[in-house]
């Protein structure tokens, strides 16, 4: 059974358990998935309301786009403990002889860079869904503007919560270009989404 389709109760179970996933990254993409569907709640509380029939397309589209990406994030929480799994069986490779250490050394940095790839998506879904999150909370009904305050704070926890699952992987790689590159595209990029999150967690409370 996949983890993204486990009850509530099951998943928090299996997380708070010794099971080595899900764990951060799955959470993060969780919490994502979670953040986006409060979007299209909005989205849904405002279409096909007379008073709001000027934006109409505008909420349509957004809702749309916000699917794709809640779907997405639904499938990294798997995809994520999938991408782990080799990581987590590469430590147990012997390393008695320096052949064995080279080995294992070897196989460690392919794993590294298999499992950076489930929260670095993460990041770049969440990105794409605040993005949408800040539009809907001008452009919503202003009965769920809440929700959308509530959006973006969970897709802020989700897009740090999977920043750090990048971190401790990008410390265990040798590869400094591969390094450099993910950094330059993702600090930047998280660093202006918690602006936009926390502009609009401010703009929403002052509006209640």
């Amino acid at each position: 059974m996949l983890l993204k389709d486990y009850s509530c109760t099951d998943f928090a179970a299996e997380l708070a358990s010794k099971a080595p996933v899900p764990g951060g990254g799955g959470v993060a993409a969780l919490t994502g998935a979670l953040g986006t569907a409060l979007g299209r709640m909005v989205c849904s509380l405002t279409s096909g309301k007379k008073k709001y029939a000027d934006v109409e397309e505008d909420i349509q589209r957004i809702n749309a786009e916000a699917e794709k990406i809640q779907t997405r994030l639904l499938e990294l929480i798997d995809e994520d403990a999938q991408n782990f799994y080799p990581l987590s069986q590469t430590y147990g490779l012997p390393k008695d002889t320096e052949e064995q250490k080279a080995k294992k050394e070897e196989t460690l940095q392919a794993c590294f860079k298999v499992a950076i790839q489930g929260p670095v998506e993460i990041m770049r879904c969440c990105h794409e869904a605040v993005g949408l999150c800040q539009e809907v909370s001008v452009k919503g009904s202003k009965l769920a503007i809440s929700d959308a305050g509530c959006a973006v704070l969970l897709l802020k926890a989700a897009i740090q919560s999977a920043w750090l699952n990048v971190v401790v992987n990008l410390n265990c790689i040798k590869d400094e270009e591969f390094k450099k590159a993910l950094r330059d595209e993702l600090i930047p990029m998280m660093e202006k989404d918690a602006a936009v999150c926390d502009a609009v967690f401010a703009d929403v409370e002052s509006r209640l």
